[in-house]
């Protein structure tokens, strides 16, 4: 079963027979951002992690169909293209998404991407707030192919998982993010997410100190 995420994107919930998918999607983020490094430890970090208790989502993109003349008859799809865009601003309001976002399908995509293939994965675990001793959601992984980036996804998509963990009775949810990784910053700002710790830590390579 899958909902409306976006125009042209739908969300749906992924299972833990899609173990293999999400380490592709593990490999490809971290690739990203560290082209030199080997990441053959994540199947184990999901074999450790992954379950029913950390849900997992997944986001297929729709090609559109274009609109249909209208028929000899001279009627045409006015009414229904109308209800659609009723229950299309209606899903942005509940995710409080500004139907400014540019929404529009990435041009000229290719074949593979034009497939049944996810372009986009959400997983999400569980935190023990240390302070207050509450458990609340943490974001493992969020990943949008770079294809389909500048669409809205990544908003859409935190807002989608705040909204879930609101609705579980959570109070805050939290994630980690490298400092190099400048756009999920600006993101994660603009959301509202502000540093509550910093993870620091120090090489015990001989070679650090020669």
């Amino acid at each position: 079963m899958s909902e409306e995420l976006l125009p042209n994107y739908r969300i749906r919930r992924g299972s833990t027979l899609d173990r293999a998918l999400l380490v592709k999607f593990m490999q490809r983020t971290y690739q990203e951002a560290f082209p030199q490094q080997d990441f053959s430890h994540l199947p184990r970090t999901v074999e450790q992690y992954f379950s029913r208790e950390t849900p997992l989502w997944w986001v297929d993109f729709v090609e559109v169909e274009q609109e249909e003349a209208p028929e000899a008859g001279g009627q045409d799809n006015s009414k229904s293209r109308s209800v659609a865009s009723v229950a299309t601003q209606s899903q942005n309001s509940k995710l409080g998404v500004s139907p400014s976002l540019p929404h529009s399908p990435p041009p000229s995509l290719p074949p593979s991407l034009r497939s049944s293939s996810p372009i986009a994965g959400l997983w999400v675990g569980n935190a023990i707030d240390q302070v207050q001793g509450d458990r609340h959601a943490h974001i493992f992984l969020l990943y949008v192919v770079p294809e389909h980036r500048r669409q809205g996804i990544g908003t859409a998509l935190m807002q989608y998982v705040e909204n879930w963990a609101r609705a579980r009775g959570d109070h805050q949810i939290g994630l980690q993010v490298f400092q190099t990784n400048t756009p999920a910053l600006n993101l994660y700002n603009q959301l509202g997410y502000e540093t509550q710790s910093l993870w620091m830590v120090k090489s015990l390579h001989p070679d650090k100190y020669d």
